[in-house]
Formats: C-alpha cells, sequence, structure tokens
C-alpha cells in the first residue's frame, strides 16, 4: 500500500448531554453542517419527529433539546443518532428517511425481536446499496425482507401495494449485478391477460411489454445510471422476459424477479419457480388481495405460498397495512379496503 496504512475510525456519535429529569436531553452534533441537514428546511424533520412521537425538539445551533415521555425521547434520539451517521457516511436524509427511522426506533419497543436493533440502544437497519444509491429499511418488515433476499435462493414478498417489495427487489436485484454476484436480471410479469396475448400490441416484444413493467423499470432508474441500464438492455444483462417466454430455459447466473405474481396460474407458477438455475436467486412478489385471473381461476401465488411453506432455502416475507411507505393516505385506503372486505356486501 506505498506505505500508507488506511485506518478506518468509526464515526464519533452525538453527545447527549443529560439535564435534570430522565425525559429531557441535549443532543449535540459536531459538525454544523450534518447539523443542519439532519434537522432539515425550516426544522421540517424536527417537526416530523415531534408529530410522530408526540415530543418536543428545539434546535439551536447544532444542538437540539428533546422534551417528552421516556419512552418516546429515547426513540427520538436513537432516530437522529441514525439519520447523523448517515450524514456522516455521504448519505441524505429526506422526509422518507426520518418517517422509516422513526418506525424503526418505535418498533424496539414493541418487544419487536429485530437484528437491527443492538440493546435498543442505537439502529443498524439492514440496507441495499449501489454506486449511486443506498436504501435502508424503513419498516421492520422490510428489514426481515432485505435480511431474506441476503440468505434464501428463493424469495416471497407478498402483501399490499406502497410497501416497497417490489422495488426492493429490484434494488437488490441491481447490487448483485454490480458486484458481479450474478451476470444478468430478468425482469417478468404477467400480462393484465393470463394468457398474455400481447400480439395485438404495436411494437417490438420490449414495447410491447414495457407498459406492464413500468414499475420495475423505475426502479431500476433509480438504482442505475441510465446510461447504464439502456446498454445493459441493449446487450441482454437486462432481459424483460414476458412470463410465457420462460417455458423451457434454465436461469443460472441471474437475478431473476417475477412481479404481480398473484396473476399467475398454477402451471404458470410451477413453470416459472422451475426455471432456477445455478448460481440463481429467484425473487416473487405479489398481492394475494388483488387477484385479477378469471373467477375460479386459482392464483399461482397464493397456491405456491401453501406448497412452498415448509420447504428449505425458501423465505416467506409478509408485509401488512402498517408497512406501506408511501402517502400516509395510502395506509389508510388499504386498511379501509380491508376492512370492507371483511363485511359482507348485503347489495349482492
Amino acid at each position: 500500500m506505498n506505505g500508507h496504512e488506511l485506518v478506518s475510525t468509526p464515526p464519533r456519535p452525538s453527545q447527549t448531554t443529560p439535564a435534570t429529569d430522565a425525559n429531557h436531553f441535549v443532543l449535540t452534533f459536531e459538525n454544523n453542517r450534518f447539523a443542519s441537514e439532519l434537522f432539515g428546511q425550516y426544522d421540517q424533520n424536527l417537526k416530523l419527529i415531534e408529530q410522530r412521537l408526540h415530543v418536543e425538539a428545539r434546535p439551536r445551533g447544532n444542538s437540539v433539546a428533546i422534551s417528552g415521555d421516556v419512552t418516546a425521547t429515547n426513540q427520538a434520539r436513537r432516530a437522529l443518532d441514525y439519520l447523523y451517521g448517515r450524514l456522516q457516511k455521504g448519505s441524505t436524509v429526506e422526509a422518507s428517511d426520518v418517517e422509516g427511522a422513526i418506525r424503526m426506533a418505535v418498533a424496539a419497543d414493541d418487544q419487536l425481536q429485530l437484528p437491527t436493533m443492538e440493546k435498543k440502544a442505537k439502529l443498524n437497519l439492514a440496507q441495499i446499496s449501489t454506486r449511486k444509491k443506498t436504501i435502508a429499511a424503513r419498516t421492520p418488515t422490510q428489514d426481515a425482507y432485505i435480511r431474506a433476499l441476503e440468505r434464501s435462493e428463493l424469495v416471497f414478498g407478498v402483501g399490499p401495494a406502497g410497501t416497497g417489495k417490489t422495488y426492493l427487489a429490484v434494488a437488490y436485484a441491481a447490487q448483485l449485478l454490480e458486484r458481479g454476484a450474478v451476470d444478468r436480471i430478468i425482469l417478468s410479469r404477467p400480462a393484465v391477460e393470463a394468457g398474455e396475448r400481447l400480439g395485438f400490441l404495436p411494437g417490438d416484444m420490449k414495447e410491447k411489454v414495457d407498459p406492464y413493467l413500468r414499475p420495475l423499470y423505475d426502479a431500476l432508474y433509480d438504482m442505475m445510471p441510465g446510461d447504464k441500464v439502456e446498454r445493459a438492455i441493449t446487450a441482454g444483462v437486462i432481459e424483460i422476459a414476458p412470463l410465457a417466454f420462460m417455458r423451457g430455459r434454465t436461469l443460472g447466473n441471474a437475478a431473476v424477479i417475477l412481479d404481480e405474481a398473484q396473476n399467475t396460474t398454477t402451471m404458470q407458477m410451477k413453470m416459472f419457480l422451475t426455471r432456477l438455475g445455478e448460481n440463481g436467486r429467484m425473487i416473487v412478489t405479489g398481492d394475494p388481495s388483488q387477484v385479477d385471473l378469471p373467477r375460479g381461476t386459482k392464483s399461482g401465488l397464493v397456491e405456491a405460498l401453501q406448497i412452498l411453506k415448509d420447504v428449505e432455502g425458501v423465505s416467506v416475507v409478509r408485509f401488512k397495512d402498517v408497512d406501506v411507505v408511501r402517502h400516509p393516505m395510502v395506509a389508510r385506503i388499504v386498511r379501509a379496503y380491508e376492512a370492507q372486505t371483511a363485511v359482507p356486501d348485503e347489495s349482492l
């Protein structure tokens, strides 16, 4: 190393100055610029913490005084320390990151057995990193999902829209490709019709299926530079493959994602799952409550979850409405629909 030794020193945490009572303390952050970014424009991040945790957060320079319930103030401290650590490592802090840190800090006090917690003192969230972007888990279920992706060859991520199951799947595939763990990414999704009759649509195959795969593309472009995505698609390193075109193939050294899997039939799902090849990773995402198959047709996803529940090497992660990380209204909408489906429709 040319006579030079690289020594990695951990970032210095914030300093906590106790005040007179247990539910009031002052956090002081060493770097003024990071502290300003942490607090947010017009202290919007602190206001979000106040709203979610019902504490009082008063900034002054590079310090913030936290007051409130003992549990809530400790949750605020864990969230702020974690977010400050992100800034020290070169990441940004947006409102969604603050929301995620709050969720995970609260989870530590909900007696959840999470590997993200270290003696309830600080957060160590599972994350996915590429050269362009780093994504950290924003809910306990997302944390479990990322860790399942790391250890299992076949992972099912099931649950309502807005929980990040598809986005994280594509992000993880991009990470594997960038690190050379796989040679290619294959994205697949059933067409609106179970039979996938796409011939009437204009253009080549990519243009025919693009509308169905747009959420997958969006995640790819978030994780990788646009020009690299385009070159990878042209070279076949990233392949857009309608589900029907999977038949007869063996997908080795590839990260394969099947999205909207609730709209596969039993035979389609079996066909897809048996394509897994040597050094392959397979991720299946879907929402069993949103099946669009013809009445009386079994969902291949629902059936696979039952059949494979005890198979070694298969992980199933179930998201719920509390895991929705989009606009808070989305979670309320999901809960309202779930409540409605639990009540018989007397008009029928």
